[in-house]
């Protein structure tokens, strides 16, 4: 039986992007700057020394690329509203021009029967916060809040589905504990406050979007089933670990009000200072949906003396893998689902798995094709891998790839092609790749 039979009535195929991988004009019309403009100018940050600017030019070619959302019969677009170009200094005046652009894009893809997907904060923190503090500055959380009901002001009544944040454990991990994106802070366990201000900035843009009448309002993880080198019980221990920092720290506050024992990072029993009275109630509002953003899952080993954490990663064996490196193993994706489904029962909203994609570099072929049998491989597989989550119970309403464009690959540059439609870095021409036209086709029901 084709996947798409599968799946429930009404579910809705997109693919996704964010505002500073692909829109470019960084300094035009009033646009301030982000944690991610001054950690590219940063020598050594980015490979090759690659900015995102024009990046996919986005912010001028956008009615090329809804036209070929619209060719492809996606029913949503998740993209991402650049805080910076919408509230320069991340607080004060706004800037008319940057809500006026998410107007047009926004009106364009409701002209083409596709239902908008707005999400919120995909990494881009506007400078000035981050002088004062950052995420690890609990006042963030309100700047976000207040740039939330401006958003909403504007938008809100033609946004289908709002996301708040996407993916605040990365943005902890590689922006504030390990340096490896920005704003590049390497704190290790101090990073823990940006994780709770995040949170908290969450659940004051869900008052904010409650408040303009949101009709959805969503937040997006990032997931990865934690999976022990072995049977062995320190390798199970530090899997479960893993799984508290990768997936509980950042989904349990939110549908259960409260957050996951730490005792393994050294925390147990230890109040957080950072959480007041209060906190969790806002976090804890109830959501119509909850993202999922899923590529590969992790492989736990118990650590050497000289690890600080209590977990090391290490490669699956014997696993196909993607030109990032990335383990291809569809089966996650079904667990993944699945343990969410069993693990938060009633308490868990429908889910969206909001981007699944894979990184594989095919350049246009002489015939103009791009043939990237690999990433079709990729896909359909991860399709059938949430088929068979929904066969086994778990309440899965779209799926979206990403990405729909090649784009900037944050620390990676221009390095990691995930689009379905290849983007010539010198001359901007979008190419749809034959991933493109088989997801239309699946879109279309042609594929079995």
């Amino acid at each position: 039986m084709a996947a798409t039979t599968r799946l429930p009535d009404g579910f809705t195929w997109g693919v996704a992007t964010s505002a500073f991988q692909i829109e470019g004009a960084t300094t035009e019309d009033g646009r301030g700057p982000s944690v991610w403009d001054t950690f590219t100018a940063a020598p050594g940050k980015i490979r090759d020394g690659h900015t995102a600017d024009p990046a996919c030019d986005h912010y001028h070619r956008y009615p090329e690329d809804v036209a070929l959302m619209k060719e492809l019969g996606v029913g949503a677009y998740r993209f991402s509203i650049a805080w910076p170009r919408v509230r320069p200094t991340g607080s004060g005046p706004v800037n008319p021009a940057g809500l006026d652009f998410y107007e047009r894009l926004v009106d364009a893809l409701l002209d083409a029967g596709i239902t908008p997907m707005a999400t919120l904060y995909h990494w881009d923190l506007p400078q000035p916060l981050e002088d004062r503090g950052g995420w690890l500055d609990r006042d963030t959380a309100h700047r976000f809040g207040e740039y939330a009901a401006l958003a909403a002001e504007r938008l809100g009544d033609r946004v289908g589905h709002w996301i708040t944040l996407n993916e605040p454990f990365e943005h902890m991990a590689l922006g504030y504990a390990l340096g490896r994106h920005a704003p590049g802070h390497s704190l290790f366990l101090d990073a823990l406050p940006a994780a709770h201000h995040q949170l908290l900035g969450h659940g004051l843009a869900t008052a904010a979007l409650r408040e303009a009448g949101a009709a959805s309002v969503m937040l997006t993880n990032s997931y990865t089933p934690a999976v022990p080198f072995d049977g062995g019980a320190a390798h199970r221990a530090a899997a479960d670990a893993y799984d508290v920092l990768h997936r509980r720290l950042f989904t349990d506050p939110v549908l259960l009000g409260r957050y996951p024992d730490l005792t393994a990072f050294g925390l147990g029993g230890l109040a957080l200072p950072f959480v007041k009275d209060g906190d969790l109630d806002l976090i804890s509002q109830p959501l119509d949906g909850l993202g999922v953003n899923y590529y590969n899952p992790t492989r736990l080993t118990a650590p050497e003396p000289e690890t600080l954490l209590p977990f090391d990663i290490a490669e699956f064996d014997h696993v196909p893998t993607t030109d990032f490196g990335w383990p291809v193993i569809p089966s996650g994706l079904t667990r993944t689902l699945l343990d969410l489904t069993a693990d938060y029962g009633d308490a868990l909203p429908p889910l969206w798995v909001t981007e699944n994609g894979c990184s594989y570099d095919v350049a246009p072929a002489a015939d103009g094709t791009v043939p990237d049998r690999d990433r079709i491989d990729y896909l359909d597989a991860h399709v059938r891998a949430v088929a068979d989550a929904v066969d086994q119970g778990a309440d899965v309403r779209g799926y979206l790839v990403w990405s729909l464009l090649d784009n900037f690959e944050w620390a990676e540059g221009r390095h990691q092609r995930f689009g379905l439609v290849h983007v010539d870095d010198a001359t901007q021409d979008r190419t749809p790749k034959d991933s493109f036209h088989w997801y239309r086709a699946l879109i279309a029901g042609q594929v079995r």
